[in-house]
């Protein structure tokens, strides 16, 4: 019994073409991973908007050095900033959730954008760790960084491809 090998390198003519009956291909186990990845993504964002509300002011002192006392002026001034900072990631979140349920559909510009927004934080990532002396840490981005890499993995499998590109009849 011989068993083929899956050639390394495959034409781009072959990688393209429809496959047959895509109104009957079923949702390929990479691509309900890569949805429930994301989704888990905007869970750890919205625990990490949590944490950053109720640590605001240790954060203000200790982390960024800026000089709060008890001045009513300044903590207005830093509320406001913690408010702005909340909404705009709330609403990243939500856009976020919003690409999950479109790669579960099988959205490819859904699954490509979640992809380069992936890559774009890895490569952050890694520069803040080689460039700086920041430190991937539990508290700061080592899980916002294995849910990046294993979303990146999984949607831009064979199969993931291939059921977002499907045609539609």
């Amino acid at each position: 019994m011989s068993v083929e090998k899956r050639a390394a390198f495959e034409s781009p003519a072959v990688l393209v073409a429809p496959q047959p009956e895509p109104s009957m291909m079923r949702r390929p186990v990479a691509t309900t991973f890569g949805a429930v990845l994301v989704v888990l993504r905007v869970l750890a964002g919205v625990v990490w908007l949590i944490s950053l509300a109720v640590l605001w002011r240790k954060t203000l002192i200790e982390d960024l050095g800026v000089p709060l006392d008890s001045d009513l002026e300044a903590d207005a001034g830093s509320n406001a900033v913690l408010a702005v900072v909340l909404v705009v990631g709330g609403i990243v979140l939500a856009v976020e959730l919003v690409f999950a349920l479109l790669i579960f559909r099988g959205s490819n510009w859904a699954r490509i954008t979640v992809m380069i927004f992936a890559t774009l934080s890895i490569t952050g990532s890694a520069f803040d760790y080689f460039g700086t002396d920041t430190e991937i840490t539990l508290r700061t981005t080592l899980i916002t960084l294995a849910l990046d890499i294993l979303v990146l993995l999984a949607l831009s499998s064979r199969n993931a491809r291939t059921y977002a590109r499907r045609r539609k009849q």
